[in-house]
């Protein structure tokens, strides 16, 4: 057998002869233990548009109010279980589709997932969050909402001035489309909020939704220097 077909084998088993295997520790039980319920909050939006500033500046609050938490960010990913995926329209099926699965997993372990996708099409969004909501497990989707021309201002990590020279193909926002969600749980508009107000808004939302008990809105001194620590940093 040619080593390329049997990589193909490896990759796609069929699904015959599995079974789910119920373990003895159930999602409750580990919610109880916890004290917190897992939960998916999923981040969308152009490049440079904020998404994993806002999600690491929720980690840290998470954090410093002893919730669990654990940031997802694309990039990060794309150097682990999705290093095999390129850009396109298949390969960000194929990626938003895995990063599904393990969110899945993170939150039945209990956890406040924050995951920053550009995840660009709306279909695969909606999929992860049947997924989630299937297994009777809580899903955020949050529109981190910026202007094209503001994100591609920003550029932090140049990205833009390469995919305008010709040097990125299928970049999202220039030569690949971005569908926006038409009904996302929580608009943010980056172009006009600060770090910090973007922070309270995604707390402030969990918590009148009864979601995660953050006791979330007080402004101490350390939660805003957090954010201006944060914010200094580049806004992808």
């Amino acid at each position: 057998m040619k080593e390329k077909e049997f990589s193909k084998k490896m990759v796609m088993p069929k699904k015959t002869n599995i079974k789910y295997c119920e373990g003895l520790v159930s999602i409750a039980d580990r919610y109880e233990l916890l004290h917190q319920r897992g939960i998916a909050i999923w981040f969308t939006g152009l490049s440079g548009s904020g998404k994993s500033t806002i999600a690491m500046a929720l980690e840290k609050a998470f954090f410093e109010k002893r919730k669990l938490s654990y940031l997802l960010d694309s990039d990060n990913v794309r150097l682990g279980i999705s290093k095999d995926l390129g850009f396109s329209k298949k390969d960000r099926k194929e990626n938003i589709r895995r990063i599904g699965e393990v969110s899945k997993l993170f939150v039945e372990a209990g956890f406040i997932v924050l995951l920053s996708f550009i995840s660009p099409y709306r279909a695969d969004r909606d999929e992860v969050k049947r997924l989630h909501e299937a297994a009777n497990l809580k899903f955020v989707e949050v529109f981190v909402d910026c202007p094209l021309a503001e994100a591609e201002r920003r550029d932090p990590k140049g990205l833009y001035k390469k995919a305008r020279e010709g040097k990125i193909e299928n970049f999202t926002g220039i030569d690949d489309p971005y569908e926006a969600p038409v009904r996302a749980d929580l608009c943010l508009r980056t172009d006009q909020l600060t770090l910090e107000e973007e922070v309270a808004a995604v707390l402030g939302y969990l918590e009148c939704n009864h979601i995660i008990d953050v006791q979330c809105l007080n402004q101490s001194d350390s939660n805003r220097q957090n954010a201006q620590e944060i914010k200094s940093g580049a806004s992808v």
